[in-house]
């Protein structure tokens, strides 16, 4: 499936999605490609005002350009969530420009595949700084505003790399673990306010992150036989689960993390 395949089809699942209710809700997304692209555009498809926030320009552009398509207010933001204080500005940014904010979703990350003894400090630090600390500084401004409005859905994507001793992955993999483990916290403490905090954990997916991996003789056809499914999964198959966590339906629904993985979890 192409690009503009994936992000059609989760724009199509948007719109057919009008008894999830979030028809005029405000929704921030950290991350324009891959699965925060598709994303987005599912959130527009489903009536949402979508701000989307990412340091690089040229993935907004292009987000953009989908989004002009699609009946709904949307924002574009060029910011770097790893610099201290910017999860604080792009939130109070979101908040005036959307009026408010109901629901974010944190899908940015990078990896590096190594072994542990290869990395130095300040590459640790860096790969923590993006796929972690990034998240925390966003999700603690977007929670300061959900718990004072008594309403809001938190999700950030995780990985399967945060339950599976993946092989070459030791940053990545504790930051996805990190996320895990925050988002149960950020659930346990926002829950009375009316606040669900929850994680999506994708499996082997094909996205501009695992492109590279993907391009390696007999790599794809590695990682397809560790799938009971049998293949690798789309971007467009996170945007259904997002859409319904961050839903009316779902408020009963917090401190999970969802994987999303075509059965790799299982074996």
């Amino acid at each position: 499936m192409s690009t503009n395949d994936t992000l059609e089809a989760s724009a199509g699942a948007g719109r057919n999605a009008e008894w999830l209710g979030l028809h005029g809700a405000r929704v921030l997304v950290a991350g324009a490609g891959g699965i925060g692209g598709a994303c987005a555009l599912a959130y527009a498809g489903a009536g949402a005002s979508v701000a989307i926030v990412d340091r690089d320009q040229r993935s907004l552009d292009a987000i953009g350009a989908q989004l002009a398509d699609v009946d709904t207010r949307h924002e574009l933001i060029q910011a770097d969530l790893t610099e201290h204080g910017a999860g604080e500005r792009v939130v109070a940014d979101v908040i005036e420009r959307l009026g408010g904010l109901d629901v974010l979703l944190h899908a940015v990350g990078i990896n590096d595949r190594r072994p542990i003894l290869e990395f130095t400090e300040d590459e640790w630090d860096h790969i923590l700084r993006v796929n972690l600390s990034s998240l925390f500084g966003l999700a603690q401004a977007a929670g300061r505003h959900m718990v004072d409005q008594g309403y809001g859905r938190v999700l950030a994507l995780s990985s399967v790399s945060g339950l599976l001793a993946h092989h070459s992955h030791g940053p990545y993999a504790a930051s996805k673990g990190g996320i895990n483990q925050l988002l149960r916290v950020m659930a346990r403490e926002w829950a009375v306010s009316g606040v669900t905090v929850n994680a999506l954990a994708p499996g082997y997916i094909e996205t501009p992150l695992t492109a590279g991996e993907l391009a390696k003789p007999g790599k794809r056809k590695d990682l397809e036989s560790l799938v009971p499914a049998g293949r690798l999964g789309t971007p467009d198959e996170l945007t259904g689960p997002a859409l319904f966590l961050s839903s009316r339906h779902a408020g009963f629904i917090t401190g999970h993390v969802m994987y999303i993985d075509g059965g790799r979890t299982l074996v």
